[in-house]
């Protein structure tokens, strides 16, 4: 498997989105295997985000037609368990969530390409991301994609005490309350493919009735190579799959065409995890 980093499709997507925002270093991915991320940060650091004098508060430069979309809140879906790993199998539908951190100009790049195409997504953004990059959430939201909470300092959210998990849940929903109005459709635990007991209680107790989870992984933390993460997901891909992918990879901006047009060719529907169990 090659460790080689490919090229970005739509570079003129890539650098028009990077002018208009501040660029943003690469962060860990998800990795609960502990495989470092490609900047050698230990996977279970506590990155504080880099001083900037002058962030970016608009977010893209991404111009919504008409007032922002309100952003949805949490729900139940009866008849599905409480943590989430797939939505129907007689559907031709797929969801494809993002642990939301990393670079906003690939953040950027992949909200573009998924909307060309079509496609919502499921985003799970980071506290300290949203924190730097305020201007994101909205940007996400108006592109018609799902918004949700993924801890506030992506810490390993199942080792930590009651106390600090529940901070880490609530932490990031307040940042989503005071960007949107709603703290978001969802939680995923981080570092984490599962919630713990505790961790699904303490987020039920901060508002989410169900959590997050996923049933493709698509390894991209790993930076393994476009085709690598294309074959990995497109070898794994059913009717009701919730896949697991990462914002600020390069492998993935360049994947995720691919990927689009293969789920075309499946006749499926990317749709947010939100219209998946609906």
């Amino acid at each position: 498997m090659s460790a080689r980093r490919t090229g970005v499709p739509r570079r003129g997507a890539l650098r028009a989105a990077a002018g208009a925002l501040v660029t943003g270093a690469f962060a860990p991915g998800c990795a609960p295997d502990g495989t470092p991320p490609p900047d050698g940060t230990p996977p279970h650091a506590d990155r504080a985000p880099a001083a900037r004098p002058n962030k970016e508060r608009a977010g893209s430069g991404h111009k919504a037609h008409g007032a922002a979309r309100p952003a949805p809140a949490p729900r139940r879906f009866p008849g599905h368990p409480v943590q989430i790993e797939h939505g129907p199998a007689d559907r031709p539908r797929v969801a494809l969530t993002f642990h939301g951190r990393g670079d906003p100009a690939l953040a950027v790049a992949v909200l573009a390409e998924a909307e060309r195409a079509g496609a919502r997504l499921t985003v799970l953004a980071v506290g300290s991301w949203l924190d730097e990059y305020p201007g994101m959430a909205r940007r996400i939201l108006d592109g018609g994609h799902d918004l949700g909470n993924h801890t506030q300092s992506h810490l390993d959210i199942n080792a930590l005490d009651e106390r600090r998990a529940y901070e880490e849940i609530t932490g990031c929903a307040r940042r989503l309350r005071r960007l949107t109005g709603s703290i978001g459709t969802w939680f995923r635990p981080s570092r984490a493919r599962r919630a713990t007991p505790l961790v699904t209680e303490l987020a039920r107790r901060a508002g989410y009735p169900q959590v997050l989870s996923y049933g493709v992984d698509s390894l991209d933390f790993t930076s393994p190579g476009t085709a690598a993460v294309t074959r990995k997901v497109a070898g794994e891909l059913r009717n009701g799959s919730v896949v697991s992918l990462h914002f600020g990879y390069r492998d993935t901006v360049a994947a995720l065409p691919l990927l689009l047009t293969e789920i075309r060719r499946r006749r499926m529907r990317a749709v947010t995890a939100t219209e998946l169990l609906t």
